[in-house]
């Protein structure tokens, strides 16, 4: 039998450089994973925004709880009663030319209960292909979670995915969520293994949402956004497109499988 407040949503988008179009694509597809009873939504990284250019994020970013990216995710999820992770937005940092890629978290009341900065900034270079987010965004320090209704709810954002630590630091969780933008070639290396790993070695459900297809500036993203339960079982998944995975969290399930295999008390470092 499930908690009843433990219906859970993935969104996945291919967002558009107009923060408008996002706005819309995004309360369309919130709006199907509350119909479906979704009491949790995630939304995926860039969700509002994926720019032609990565210096474009500095035009759209925004004050702590001011512009309409943050009144959207507030309105949106008071008016489902939902609680909403809201992927990441860019966030005004105290530093010139950057900002920060910021998580916020609201309530069924549409308030900001959380907020967690990116702390691991991504880079990779191979041929053509090349990305540094330092360049454009200052990193985060602080592991951060909050309490739902059903238990601790571990924040990460993308590249935070291959930072085990991360995870340990955050304690013992019910739910980790991962927002994401991976890139086609690193997706299809690692993104799944990575985020069973993570559901495994942590004992817990695992929510991605991703960005999964083919953008305007030309860049292709892997998708993939997935519900994994604690034994590393990928429940439901969405290869590519927009769309949402839905599905539940089962304490007595995550309990079970802690209780055959004890693993988190068996931790000697």
């Amino acid at each position: 039998m499930t908690n009843p407040l433990s219906r859970v949503a993935a969104i996945q988008m291919i967002s558009t450089p107009s923060i408008e179009e996002n706005i819309a694509t995004a309360g369309r597809l919130i709006a199907q994973a509350a119909q479906q009873g979704a009491q949790l939504v995630l939304l995926p990284e860039y969700w509002a925004a994926m720019g032609m250019h990565e210096t474009d994020k500095l035009g759209y970013a925004e004050q702590v709880d001011v512009g309409p990216i943050q009144e959207f995710m507030a309105a949106t999820a008071r008016e489902h009663q939902i609680w909403l992770i809201g992927g990441t937005l860019p966030l005004a940092a105290q530093v010139a030319d950057k900002v920060l890629n910021t998580m916020m978290v609201y309530n069924p009341a549409g308030e900001r209960v959380q907020r967690y900065d990116k702390i691991h900034l991504f880079s990779f270079t191979r041929g053509e292909e090349s990305y540094d987010e330092a360049r454009t965004i200052v990193d985060g320090h602080d592991v951060t979670t909050f309490d739902a209704p059903f238990g601790k709810v571990g924040l990460s954002v993308c590249y935070d995915l291959r930072f085990p630590e991360l995870y340990r630091a955050m304690g013992d969780c019910t739910l980790i969520v991962v927002p994401a933008a991976f890139t086609y070639t690193t997706g299809k290396a690692h993104w799944e293994i990575l985020l069973r790993a993570r559901a495994i070695e942590n004992q817990c459900y695992v929510l991605a949402a991703a960005q999964g297809g083919r953008h305007k500036n030309g860049r292709t993203t892997w998708g993939h956004s997935m519900l994994i339960d604690p034994w590393g079982e990928v429940k439901t998944v969405l290869p590519e497109g927009e769309g949402l995975v839905i599905g539940d969290i089962e304490p007595h399930y995550l309990s079970g499988v802690r209780e055959n295999l004890p693993a988190l008390k068996h931790r000697k470092l």
